[in-house]
């Protein structure tokens, strides 16, 4: 039996708002308090979802932004078009981001200055998102392009652009604010008169951060839950040995005492409710593509290079090559840990994993 597509995958889930989406410099109501903001990105995934949550701070009344944007002009342009006509009247009092990624903190610094008001986000997430608008660290620069060489990258154009970005990230988030205030796992969040638990996430982020309202049933999911596409779990240049799938995985049975009625609220793609379902679809996802690189490394030694046809079935440009070779890494990483392959290195420098055959089918009584 073939498995089953993306398109009946997704039919399993339910999208209370059907095919609504905010038009450009305005917002959407999705629950009480909650209003949906939808913002352009110039890649492949071509945009974000940023909230708006109604407030009472420290005795004003307000709004939290969760999420900003990649830092471009267009981007601050609709977030203008946002504070003119969507807050009646009320300012920005805090600016909470769910992990350090560009398209989530990249205008937290502009956003603070802009109404003066404070960063909230996970200590490690700040202290990763300081670092690498700082340096060339995970996303571009001389140690990416070594990591990708060592995982079986040989084209010398695309390795050469690689080491060419040393800007990447900074591009996106040239600052982040100098103060912060830390959310951790546990953790309740008075936003409006509701608790908003705080739930963290690993693997596709340092220490991604969720937001649960049990009086309003709705996960502001970040990139951890998505309904349409999966997210990306990768291993970096500096973190070479991370196990960063388990890390994701382990980091999915949180959600599952959440009711499977939530409403839940990705970063990228619509508004769904049917949560534990897609969590298992994530796992079966998950295990499909770890089945397929365990045979591929019973076959001959597999380096992250090699592991990228088999776990992408798409034509890459470098941009997703460079997510997918980090994805790879993670997928052989995860049956590294587990005992299933061996690592080694050849005498070109490249690490390649290998198994065993498989065991011979018993023969039936």
């Amino acid at each position: 039996m073939n498995p089953p597509t993306r398109e009946q995958l997704e039919a399993r889930l339910h999208y209370p708002l059907g095919d609504a989406l905010p038009d450009t410099g305005h917002t959407l109501t999705v629950a009480p308090g909650v209003k949906w903001i939808r913002m352009a990105l110039p890649f492949a995934l071509d945009h974000i979802n940023l909230w708006l949550l109604r407030d009472t701070l420290d005795g004003r009344e307000g709004w939290t932004a969760v999420d900003c944007c990649i830092s471009r002009d267009e981007a601050k342009a609709q977030w203008e078009h946002i504070f003119a006509n969507e807050l009646e009247g009320l300012p920005i009092l805090r600016v909470i981001v769910t992990h350090m990624h560009p398209d989530h903190i990249g205008l937290a610094h502009w956003l603070c200055e802009r109404w003066n008001c404070m960063l909230w986000i996970s200590a490690t997430d700040y202290h990763s998102a300081r670092l690498a608008s700082q340096s060339t660290t995970g996303f571009g620069g001389a140690s990416a392009a070594d990591f990708f060489t060592a995982h079986g990258m040989t084209d010398a154009d695309s390795l050469a652009q690689i080491r060419g970005r040393a800007s990447y990230y900074p591009g996106m988030v040239p600052a982040v604010p100098a103060r912060y205030r830390r959310l951790m796992d546990g953790q309740s969040v008075a936003i409006g008169g509701r608790g908003w638990r705080c739930i963290s996430g690993y693997g596709h982020a340092p220490e991604h951060i969720a937001l649960y309202s049990d009086e309003l049933q709705v996960l502001i999911s970040g990139d951890m839950v998505l309904p349409r596409i999966s997210t990306n779990v990768s291993v970096y240049d500096m973190e070479p040995e991370s196990d960063a799938l388990t890390l994701f995985l382990d980091s999915l049975e949180k959600y599952l005492p959440l009711p499977e009625a939530t409403l839940v609220l990705p970063s990228h793609g619509k508004p769904f409710s049917g949560l534990h379902e897609r969590i298992q679809q994530l796992k079966d996802h998950h295990a499909e593509r770890l089945d397929e690189l365990l045979d591929t490394c019973r076959e001959a030694p597999c380096s992250g290079a090699d592991a990228i046809p088999v776990l992408f079935k798409r034509e890459l440009d470098l941009h997703q090559t460079t997510f997918a070779m980090g994805e790879a890494v993670a997928h052989l990483h995860r049956l590294w840990f587990g005992g299933l392959v061996r690592r080694e290195r050849d005498a070109e420098g490249i690490w390649r994993f290998s198994a065993p055959p498989a065991p011979p089918a018993a023969s039936p009584p």
